[in-house]
């Protein structure tokens, strides 16, 4: 008996094995919601990496988390880096594309809890009396990434979030007196504070 059942574990494992290296070697992840708004009031929100406070589906994750921005305010060239616990990670992200109010492109690196480098893209088209958000993520798909992704797939495992993100996103562009984040922050050149904490000033 105990023969026979390492021997069907070993056909299977080597059956996974085998299914991962035919497997594709890249990935997209793609989800969607419609808000009722024109793009142009939408865009600020993706643009800005500070806005993304208001409808990140991970910036609840960790509330001591520790985000520094750098490069351009908004749009192509903003930067945007993180730290934070266990669940939260680590990582930076770049937009490298804004095409006002229809496209964005992003560059993604992850840091922890691990290493990849992928990239991301928000397309806005009018659909009805509002825009239709687009939000995707690709990249490759190394090898032990494939051998996970037979037992739980990459779409599984970041569309809820992605789903949950749009969902943020639609809640704070219909809000009534919805807008972009107006407490103050320093300077893009700098760290911001962590959740929780204020900037003291002198004076």
């Amino acid at each position: 008996m105990l023969t026979n059942a390492l021997l069907i574990l070993g056909v299977l494992v080597v059956g996974v094995l085998v299914y991962a290296a035919f497997s594709e070697d890249t990935f997209r992840v793609e989800r969607h919601v419609v808000i009722d708004r024109p793009a142009r009031e939408i865009f600020p929100l993706l643009e800005d990496f500070r806005q993304w406070r208001l409808w990140s589906p991970w910036e609840d994750l960790d509330p001591a988390l520790a985000r520094v921005y750098a490069g351009a305010d908004r749009g192509a060239g903003a930067e945007y880096a993180w730290e934070g616990n266990s669940k939260a990670g680590k990582g930076r992200m770049v937009i490298t594309r804004a095409d006002t109010p229809t496209h964005l492109t992003i560059d993604l690196s992850f840091e922890k809890p691990f290493k990849a480098e992928n990239n991301a893209a928000f397309d806005l088209e009018p659909e009805g009396s509002g825009t239709r958000v687009t939000w995707a993520l690709y990249g490759p798909l190394p090898y032990l990434s494939k051998v996970m992704s037979t037992f739980v797939s990459m779409d599984r495992l970041i569309g809820r979030d992605f789903e949950r993100g749009l969902q943020k996103l639609k809640h704070a562009a219909e809000a009534p007196g919805s807008g972009v984040v107006s407490d103050p922050l320093p300077s893009p050149m700098h760290p911001e504070y962590s959740a929780g904490t204020r900037p003291q000033h002198s004076g």
